[in-house]
């Protein structure tokens, strides 16, 4: 039987970034997934440090953001290709809320590196914020998906639970492991293992548009979002629908995007949709990602839940979750704050 240190479950962004982390540490891994249109391949990728209504600045980003870049950075140099694609935001001002907290961020000096100014329009005023921009989440995972193979770790097989053997060795197929990470997006919420954990998962839609018009070279916020790929083609997303968990892309969906998009007052002309996708995402209950071992199996993980914001979370995430892994330093959001409701010590 062949020996590894980690199987890792799933080749999203979560466990494509941790395989990566784990083979410049020397592990030896293996990357099992099941080749479909996961939500990391369809997601924006958006970077955005200051959210919400509050424009308030996203939890640890002093520390997630610097990781995620030089993260990004490394990979880029690598492959030589330009995996994140940094942008200035606009955050249109539509209301008194908006625009008081927008002043009050201004004056902050804790955001001075976020934002910037407000811009004055004919219509509504913008905040333009700073460190913002995208991954370009399905060119990287499809490179990192070449380079696994190349390097003799990566398999394309369907999952069935049972083929996973805890004795006499933890193994899978004609491979033995230390331990099993899983990192599989929404279907951990099936995982016999870990289907207790309160996952909240969410259905989003995002549009592909053309069209003629000229746009400043910016991501706009408007309560959805808008992503120019170049001067005629842009993404809009995302809905969210904790009702109806599939993949199937709905009317309803998309008309409630286009007239989000036409009330922002963007001037867009000749637009055209020319792709609608969907997907789900593993969102959790408390907004924080699922990360450690199981509480009665410790050769079983998760690396999981990370939700809208993993393009920024999950290179640091790595970093924290691989020191715990080789180091038995704490792991970063564990799983343990669960335990209590489920397991009895």
């Amino acid at each position: 039987m062949n020996k590894y240190d980690y199987l890792i479950i799933g080749q999203g962004l979560a466990g494509s970034l941790l395989a990566w982390e784990l083979l410049q540490r020397g592990c030896k891994i293996m990357v099992i997934d099941n080749g479909l249109e996961s939500a990391s391949q369809i997601a924006a990728g958006l970077i955005n440090p200051v959210t919400g209504m509050r424009l308030v600045k996203s939890a640890e980003v002093e520390h997630l953001l610097p990781s995620a870049m030089r993260c990004y950075e490394q990979l880029s140099q690598l492959f030589k290709q330009d995996f994140y694609i940094e942008k200035p935001m606009l955050r249109l001002l539509n209301n008194e809320l908006l625009l008081t907290n927008a002043h009050k961020r201004l004056a902050d000096p804790a955001y001075k590196d976020y934002v910037k100014a407000i811009i004055a329009t004919d219509a509504y005023p913008y905040l333009e914020q700073q460190h913002t921009g995208y991954l370009q989440t399905r060119l990287l995972l499809s490179t990192l998906k070449q380079y696994f193979i190349e390097l003799g770790c990566y398999r394309q097989s369907i999952l069935n639970y049972e083929d996973i053997r805890l004795l006499p060795l933890l193994s899978w197929q004609d491979i033995s492991f230390k331990k099993i990470i899983f990192c599989e997006g929404h279907h951990a919420s099936q995982n016999p293992w870990y289907s207790w954990l309160p996952f909240q998962l969410v259905k989003g839609e995002i549009l592909s548009l053309q069209h003629q018009s000229q746009l400043p070279d910016v991501i706009y916020n408007f309560g959805e979002w808008l992503i120019p790929l170049d001067k005629q083609h842009l993404r809009l997303g995302a809905s969210f629908d904790r009702e109806q968990l599939n993949n199937e892309p709905t009317l309803k969906a998309k008309n409630t995007l286009l007239q989000s998009l036409q009330n922002s007052g963007i001037d867009l002309s000749e637009l055209f949709v020319t792709d609608h996708q969907a997907n789900i995402r593993p969102c959790t209950l408390d907004k924080q990602p699922f990360i450690g071992e199981h509480p009665q199996l410790p050769q079983l993980a998760i690396f999981n839940g990370f939700g809208a914001k993993g393009s920024l979370q999950i290179p640091k995430f790595c970093q924290l979750f691989a020191d715990a892994l080789q180091n038995q330093s704490p792991y970063p959001s564990s799983i343990r704050r669960y335990y209590a409701t489920h397991f009895t010590h």
